[in-house]
């Protein structure tokens, strides 16, 4: 009888660890999911702001600025952070009236974009995080899926500039 606390004491220890494992199994797995749903956001977000500056170049700013937003828009994964740097550049040369719908367009498209980007370097720092652990290493609990890249881009956020007469 003795020896069969051991056996009980074995038994909730492994069951411990095995709790342990499954629910750090499951956390690695729900942040990359994030973190793959956070990249598709902010892809959405970085293409609704190039149309929106497509738009407002049409109207009103020419073609350096139509360009570097189609630019982005065509733009193929490897080389999509170097497009919307490039169009970030850009906007921040026109002047932004945020009373024009269009440029009100491209600022709020702007700010979301910020707040998408943020978002998503969070989420891609947490997963790379769980990733790296050594016990997930040990028992490989994230392969399958590639590790979550960060996307660095200049911060897109922009402010209006009025045009204001001194008199």
């Amino acid at each position: 009888m003795p020896g069969m606390w051991w056996v009980v004491g074995a038994a909730g220890v492994l069951g411990l660890v095995s709790a342990y494992l499954i629910w750090t199994a499951g956390r690695v797995q729900r942040l990359q999911v994030r973190a793959e749903s956070a990249a598709r956001a902010l892809d959405a977000h970085l293409l609704r702001r190039a149309a929106a500056a497509a738009v407002l170049a049409e109207q009103r700013y020419g073609v350096e600025l139509y360009a570097a937003a189609r630019i982005a828009l065509d733009a193929v994964p490897e080389e999509r952070e170097a497009a919307e740097n490039d169009l970030t550049r850009q906007l921040r040369v026109v002047r932004l009236d945020p009373d024009d719908p269009a440029c009100g367009a491209v600022i709020a498209a702007s700010r979301r974009l910020a707040l998408a980007r943020q978002v998503h370097t969070d989420l891609v720092r947490d997963a790379r995080s769980a990733r790296g652990r050594p016990v997930v290493r040990l028992f490989r609990m994230g392969r399958g899926r590639q590790w979550p890249r960060y996307f660095d881009i200049d911060d897109p956020t922009l402010t209006p500039r009025r045009d204001v007469t001194t008199g």
